[in-house]
């Protein structure tokens, strides 16, 4: 039997926090039968992601496809990595210039709890395109990659062209979930958290995130071993990003440049009515809202996610 990355107490304390979650039993009518339950299929990435050294930390990052098109830079979610992409990569690859980060301190690159603020990971993007030389970048940024990207074009003297960006914070008050809550407000329940480790952690998200896809063995086995021993800084970074979002919030009425806005209908950690708000606010926004598909919409809605990135990067971005 192929070994399960997630492990039986990792399991029995992800649906014990299932139990006490109610957006679980709200979605349970709309998921797919076996969506985020991990298949033991044999997976060939098509992304082979590598290491360098940047300001002091060794950070996994990865580049493929067509030099002479479009740049595109994909930021990495929680609790996943990279790897996450690798449909969409495979898709592109003869159309556009990829970059994908494990963002410090997020996937398997390194960075302590100084990194786990908006601020400090917009700064490190700005170092890490910049040691590629790369320019009119197109930033693919879901869940925590969206607080980051938003403050790099906002704060920092950047290099894009558009952002791309879902299922994460912005606006303010956030329509957040119940289990973004407790990481946000209570320190017990982050102390719950940290001592049940990235198993749980895990294998709660797949449960509730998504509605369609079934994560492989080998991703999650990736997943999983970026975020062990690495929960207890992570959920700093909820507790911080009410904070961290007073440098957003007040100035999106100022992004004079083109942003594709996307979120799952069903997402149960930071519900879609973020995205119609936060659409409302950008000047220069389109809005998607995939149908019947959870937070992780790159892969519960991976064909059409693709689609999206290859028609907004080949032309899309110019919205008039």
């Amino acid at each position: 039997m192929p070994k399960d990355p997630i492990g039986v107490l990792g399991r029995l304390n992800a649906a014990s926090l299932m139990m006490i979650t109610p957006e679980f039993y709200k979605l349970r009518s709309q998921r797919r039968k076996g969506a985020g339950k991990i298949n033991h299929d044999l997976v060939n990435f098509t992304m082979k992601p590598e290491f360098m050294q940047l300001d002091g930390l060794k950070v996994r990052y990865a580049t493929r496809g067509n030099a002479d098109g479009p740049t595109v830079l994909f930021l990495s979610p929680l609790p996943q990595s990279i790897l996450c992409y690798d449909a969409t990569w495979s898709a592109l690859s003869a159309t556009a210039n990829l970059v994908a980060l494990d963002l410090p301190g997020f996937g398997q690159s390194e960075g302590d709890i100084s990194y786990m603020n908006f601020a400090a990971q917009s700064a490190f993007l700005q170092k890490f395109i910049a040691e590629l030389g790369l320019t009119d970048v197109h930033i693919v940024a879901p869940d925590v990659g969206m607080p980051v990207a938003l403050h790099y074009v906002l704060h920092r003297d950047h290099k894009a062209k558009s952002i791309l960006i879902g299922a994460g914070p912005s606006v303010q008050p956030s329509a957040d979930g119940s289990l973004v809550r407790k990481m946000i407000g209570s320190a017990f329940w982050r102390f719950v958290f940290t001592m049940t480790g990235a198993p749980a952690f895990i294998g709660g998200a797949n449960h509730l995130g998504y509605v369609d896809y079934s994560p492989s063995s080998a991703e999650v086995t990736d997943y999983v071993a970026s975020y062990s021993g690495r929960i207890g800084p992570v959920t700093k970074w909820f507790k911080g990003y009410p904070e961290g979002c007073k440098g957003i919030d007040p100035h999106l009425a100022t992004l004079n440049l083109p942003v594709h806005v996307f979120w799952g209908e069903q997402d149960a950690f930071l519900t879609a009515d973020n995205a119609e708000r936060l659409h409302a606010r950008l000047p220069k926004s389109v809005l998607t809202i995939f149908k019947n598909c959870g937070h992780f919409c790159y892969q519960d809605k991976s064909t059409e996610f693709t689609e999206l990135v290859r028609s907004w990067v080949i032309g899309g971005y110019e919205l008039g």
